[in-house]
């Protein structure tokens, strides 16, 4: 599961095109930088990136971004941009996944069945999946 990091932080991530991202947030309670890979869930500006908590608020990427919301995204072959996290509300929250679902049906699919054993109930619009908008800087 961690192989993915070395290979963004290689500067290989352009092998996972715009579908894939890593994310940089920062520990809550160690202040050390943490490192997760995520599937962009959404693209909706240019300097916008949509991910999403499948394991709901209980990700520990997710609780940190919430205590610091100062983060760094490599995407493709962007290296280290410095980004915002702001959880969408619901009702953003749930035109994404709208969306996303129009967009990748199979990979939902595929997703649902695993979001919803995770969290232990069916998922009901955007408040089950937190979402979180990362706005990189200009």
């Amino acid at each position: 599961m961690r192989a993915p990091i070395h290979l963004y932080r290689a500067g290989l991530g352009r092998l996972f095109g715009a579908r894939m991202l890593m994310l940089e947030h920062v520990g809550r309670t160690s202040g050390a930088p943490r490192y997760v890979v995520l599937e962009v869930f959404g693209h909706p500006t240019p300097d916008v990136y949509l991910v999403v908590s499948g394991f709901g608020t209980r990700s520990q990427w997710f609780r940190n971004l919430r205590a610091n919301p100062s983060a760094r995204v490599w995407v493709g072959g962007r290296r280290a941009l410095p980004a915002t996290a702001e959880r969408l509300d619901d009702s953003a929250a749930s035109a994404a996944l709208t969306a996303y679902i129009a967009q990748h049906p199979k990979a939902w699919d595929k997703l649902k069945t695993v979001v919803e054993d995770t969290l232990g109930h069916p998922i009901e619009g955007g408040s089950d999946l937190p979402v979180v908008a990362l706005r990189l800087h200009p």
